[in-house]
């Protein structure tokens, strides 16, 4: 197994010398059950008990402390009692410990003294740079090491599947189950309370070293969000990831000041989080179970295409009952197809899929349907149904799909129905690798979860049309102007300085006038014209519509003084002790053909600022109808928000009514999210309703609540987002040394086709230079990987000119950061009839720019030894060159200096 040690983890998972701190003679203790693990399980390393009142722990000598250690170890495991282990931590740390697992518990998970306790085991880490799984953790395992370093009897065979789990309780079933169903793990990890070691932290590991392939989280919380984001969606964009998210429903949840946060649960974030970043999520533990024993065979469907064999109609109708409603497909058998199983199957079969050969079906007429159908180019995955009846012999059945399995790349799946007469025959499909369920349903439900993985990315990395979003304003001089405003009123900002914003950002919205008396509501009706809407004004009422607060359509001067009157009393009536301050009027807006929306933003304390777009007007809450997102957006998310919704097809236009004008309503939608990227001191905002009409889109109401633990605070920059926006400060204009003017900018998934067109123009001999390989580019899943980047941890910045009056990439400069941001590996390419110009050499000044500023230590390129003018320019910059003994390829490195 290699590893690239990122995040500084190989002490943990590949140890040569263990230290156990607080074995005792007990053999059913936490350190004893540890210590037998290790001994019985084959470690081929040391390991050294540490207890100062046993001279041997099972036979093993034991030291009395850290210090009489002949060798410093390289991980240290922690059963001591709670309130020792901070000085044991602390000890570790003077003795050059780099990896701790500490095992005991008791500590936040307690309460308040627990908390404290872990608070200063976090203090001693930071203090010597250790890295802590824990506490109150099971521990971790590694088959393919034989290391077995946790208190869970039995030892899984080694596999490609990496399991963590925030429950210990968890681990120890998945490890009996998957003892019994054969499954093999890469790495099995109880991470407990996450002191230090998270899922982020994890995911990057596993996903640089070569032995996993997929991923399986069991998750309670999540602590830092922004770096398990930007692991997951490194990981997911190759290998899939499954999780099970406890605590969908948790009873105490805050009250929220808006619709929005109302609507915008806990659970509702972290399926939009999911969503975002490519996770796959499983809503039911046993499909966690069913899950793995697919993907730890390594075979993953490329399709929804699901082809059924079965001996029996009832099962395989049940099965496609199951596939239509998690919106699989049932394959459509091609003509061949079915001539071939004419001439294999007896006349009555079904001649269709299902494909049911019949209850007097013996292995052979199994295997032979079973080999005909999954040699169909519209056939994904093939399931295999049997059930006992007189004829079936459930064991050489197993045997014969066991070696069908062996030859095609295409998943086969088995649900064997019955009891004692199936049991054997389920062995033997899970030792030729043949996942294997009790039921139909089970089997196409573990099918389509591995579906949704590849659907999901295809939808994240659809390109966008490129829509540009300009301002009448500068945003930064707008918000110095701004915020003062919106905090001088308290928490709640008015709905008239809420809607300056959201216009000053691009939106429209009707505006209102305030009026303190009758009088001057009619005064201001006059001035605007009828018909208008009369609203209270409150800071202390936010939903108005509950209290009795709106009133629309008046026409005449008699019932605008009635309006007001009434909406007064009813404020001062429904709200007592409210500050009412009178009214406001605005323009009564036309709703025929238009459709009420709600657009709100909303801070969540794990994954920070959250777009929600939903179902408008009072319906809002009652419906529950509503779509999450992260910011920033583009075209192709912002529409999958609205596309999400079930009122699409309204806004889609449906029976004769006409469509909403979507360009402007999906346009909304991004200059929302610059709003939501460009002031962290938002707690939640609403627009509801937003009116969406086929000429229009306008924001009828609107308002913004302030978060007290933000306002008067020096923010860093899009720290309240768990991805980092599109970087506009490194896009410059430059010229070459002929005057041509260049843009430099960082790439963005809009570009896809100017990406290509790039590649069109390059030469074979250009395009082998900077990717190592004759590199198959033109595709739309090539160019994802290079225009659809996470600016967490990647930057690509484009050089760009316009020839015949159209933009054009000239050439990109690549800077690919390592999880740790350490290093950064540089790549970059120019287009041939722009070699020799000083394209090159400026990208690759401005892209050291950029690294410095991320504040990475050291710059890596590889090239070939033909690539004469790309050596010079790294050697004028004083990299340092090394030539291959091997073959052609040339490595430079450079230290960034401060």
């Amino acid at each position: 197994m290699e590893s690239m040690n990122v995040h500084k983890l190989d002490s943990l998972f590949n140890p040569t010398r263990i230290a156990l701190i607080g074995v005792t003679i007990n053999p059913n203790s936490v350190g004893g059950k540890v210590l037998a693990n290790l001994v019985g399980g084959g470690f081929r390393g040391v390991v050294y008990p540490v207890n100062e009142e046993s001279e041997a722990v099972m036979g093993v000598p034991c030291y009395p402390h850290l210090g009489a250690l002949p060798r410093t170890p390289d991980v240290a495991v922690i059963c001591t009692p709670a309130e020792r282990v901070p000085a044991v931590v602390r000890q570790c740390g003077e003795a050059g410990i780099g990896g701790l697992i500490i095992m005991s518990a008791g500590f936040k998970e307690t309460g308040e003294q627990g908390r404290r306790l872990e608070e200063q085991i976090a203090q001693e880490r930071a203090r010597f740079g250790m890295r802590i799984i824990g506490p109150n953790c099971l521990g971790i395992i590694v088959p393919g090491r034989n290391l077995n370093l946790s208190f869970a009897g039995g030892m899984p065979k080694p596999g490609n599947v990496a399991f963590i789990s925030q429950s210990g309780a968890l681990c120890t079933s998945v490890l009996d189950w998957a003892i019994e169903g054969k499954i093999g793990f890469s790495h099995f990890v109880s991470i407990g309370n996450t002191v230090d070691v998270n899922f982020g932290d994890l995911i990057d590991y596993f996903g640089a070293e070569r032995t996993t392939s997929s991923i399986i989280c069991y998750i309670e919380s999540i602590s830092n969000a922004r770096r398990f984001m930007t692991a997951a969606r490194a990981f997911a964009r190759t290998k899939p990831i499954l999780a099970y998210k406890a605590g969908r429903f948790p009873e105490s949840a805050k009250v929220a000041a808006s619709h929005t946060g109302a609507l915008a649960s806990e659970d509702a974030v972290y399926d939009a989080a999911f969503g975002r970043i490519g996770i796959t999520r499983v809503f039911d533990i046993g499909d966690i179970f069913d899950c793995a024993a697919m993907i730890g065979r390594n075979k993953i469907p490329l399709g929804p295409r699901l082809a059924m064999v079965t001996n029996a109609g009832g099962p395989g109708v049940m099965a496609s009952d199951t596939l239509i409603a998690e919106q699989g497909t049932l394959a459509v058998l091609s003509d061949t197809t079915l001539d071939q199983l004419n001439a294999s199957l007896p006349p009555a079969w079904s001649h269709r899929n299902p494909v049911d050969v019949l209850g007097d079906a013996g292995p052979k007429r199994i295997q032979k349907a079973v080999e005909i159908v999954l040699a169909d180019a519209g056939v994904d995955a093939v399931l295999v149904i049997l059930t006992p009846q007189a004829m079936t012999n459930p064991s050489a059945t197993a045997r014969a799909v066991g070696k069908l399995a062996s030859g095609t790349p295409k998943p086969i799946l088995a649900a064997w129905l019955g009891g004692a007469t199936m049991r054997e025959g389920i062995g033997i499909l899970t030792e030729a690798g043949v996942p294997a369920y009790r039921t139909p349903e089970q089997a196409v439900r573990a099918f389509m979860t591995l579906v949704s993985y590849a659907r999901n990315l295809a939808t994240l990395y659809e390109t966008p049309k490129d829509i540009p979003v300009a301002f009448s304003l500068d945003r930064d001089a707008l918000r110095q102007r701004i915020l003062p405003q919106l905090a001088s009123g308290g928490l709640t900002v008015s709905e008239t300085l809420s809607k300056h914003l959201l216009e000053d950002y691009g939106i429209a919205a009707t505006t209102p006038h305030e009026a303190a008396s009758a009088d001057e509501a009619v005064e201001v009706a006059h001035r605007i014209g009828y018909p208008v809407v009369l609203k209270i004004l409150s800071p202390d009422i936010t939903h108005k519509t509950d209290v009795g607060g709106v009133i629309l359509d008046l026409s005449d001067d008699s019932s605008v003084r009635a309006a007001f009157d009434r909406i007064v009393h009813n404020a001062h009536a429904r709200v007592p002790g409210a500050s009412v301050r009178g009214v406001t009027v605005q323009r009564m807006v036309e709703v025929r053909d238009g459709i009420e929306l709600i657009l709100g933003i909303k801070k969540d304390p794990v994954f920070g600022t959250v777009l929600m777009a939903g179902m408008g007007g009072i319906a809002a809450e009652v419906l529950g109808e509503r779509s999450l997102g992260f910011p920033p957006l583009n075209e192709r998310l912002a529409r999958h928000m609205l596309e999400s919704l079930r009122i699409w097809p309204l806004l889609q236009g449906y029976r004769g009514r006409p469509p909403v004008n979507l360009d402007m309503l999906i346009e909304v939608l991004i200059r929302l999210s610059y709003v939501a990227a460009d002031y962290p001191e938002i707690a939640e905002l609403d627009i509801n309703p937003l009116l969406a009409t086929p000429r229009e889109v306008v924001a009828l109401d609107a308002r913004i609540v302030l978060d007290p633990d933000s306002l008067g605070k020096d923010i860093e920059p899009y720290s309240h987002l768990v991805l980092r926006p599109y970087p506009e400060k490194y896009v410059t204009s430059v010229r070459l040394k002929d005057g041509t003017p260049v843009t430099f900018r960082p790439i963005k998934p809009e570009d896809e086709p100017l990406w290509l067109n790039l590649l069109a123009r390059c030469s074979k001999e250009s395009i082998y230079s900077r990717f190592r390989h004759f590199f198959h580019w033109n595709s739309h899943e090539a160019a994802t990987r290079f225009c659809y980047i996470d600016y967490n941890r990647e930057i690509a910045i484009v050089a760009e000119v316009e020839e015949n009056g159209a933009r054009t990439i000239i050439g990109i400069g690549r800077l690919i950061a390592d999880p740790d941001h350490e290093s950064v590996e540089y790549a970059i390419l120019v287009a041939d009839a722009w070699q020799k110009r000083e394209v090159g050499s400026m990208l690759t000044d401005f892209c050291m720019e950029v690294a410095r500023k991320w504040k990475l230590k050291r710059i890596v390129a590889q090239t070939t030894s033909d690539n004469r003018p790309m050596i010079a320019v790294f050697e004028k910059r004083g990299f340092t060159v090394t030539h291959s003994d091997e073959d052609t390829t040339v490595d430079v490195v450079k230290e960034i200096e401060e």
